[in-house]
């Protein structure tokens, strides 16, 4: 029942998230709200999009296969991120059949361009969810203890490093980590 369940919520996730990996995460915050135990929370979506990141592949797929580890170990793992992929290779296959009869259409032409601000918004929600999750402390006591100030600082250092220097991923990844464990974050 619960390889089912997985399937099902990831199917759903890999149907409506346009975008690419990013996009997935409103809907892991939604099945984090609904979830019954602990197994899936905020905090918990934060780890994963942080081991997700460092990972080789495509952050939807990691991120899913993750989640399902978490929820029903290894074929938990496998049968999400199956569930996230599934609506993709369906829709691609039959787009793939019906774009030659209908690459001349505006109606299909303006299909797409309705997508990408979709994919843009859907990506901007999750990075504000991810700078919350990481930045904000919402079990503070106090206004002034809000804000977790060690990630601040390091999200700005970092966030100025990635402007300005555009290096490989991994090589701000190590940084963060080293800075991680340096700081005792």
């Amino acid at each position: 029942m619960k390889l089912l369940f997985l399937f099902a919520q990831f199917f759903k996730i890999g149907l409506f998230s346009i975008g690419g990996g990013y996009a997935t995460l409103p809907f892991l915050y939604e099945m984090a709200d609904k979830a019954s135990d602990e197994w899936l929370s905020a905090e918990k979506i934060g780890d994963m999009l942080a081991v997700a990141q460092s990972l080789p592949g495509a952050i939807g797929v990691n991120l899913s296969a993750y989640t399902g580890f978490q929820y029903a170990g290894i074929p938990g793992g496998f049968i999400a991120a199956l569930g996230l992929v599934s609506p993709s290779i369906i829709i691609i296959v039959i787009i793939a059949r019906l774009l030659n009869a209908f690459k001349e259409s505006k109606t299909v032409a303006a299909l797409f361009a309705g997508f990408r601000p979709a994919g843009a918004g859907l990506l901007s929600a999750a990075a504000l969810g991810a700078l919350a999750v990481s930045l904000y402390n919402p079990a503070a006591e106090t206004w002034t203890a809000m804000l977790r100030r060690r990630e601040c600082i390091l999200f700005a250092v970092l966030f100025f490093l990635v402007y300005k220097f555009k290096k490989h991923p991994v090589v701000y990844i190590a940084i963060a980590g080293i800075a991680g464990v340096v700081l005792g974050l």
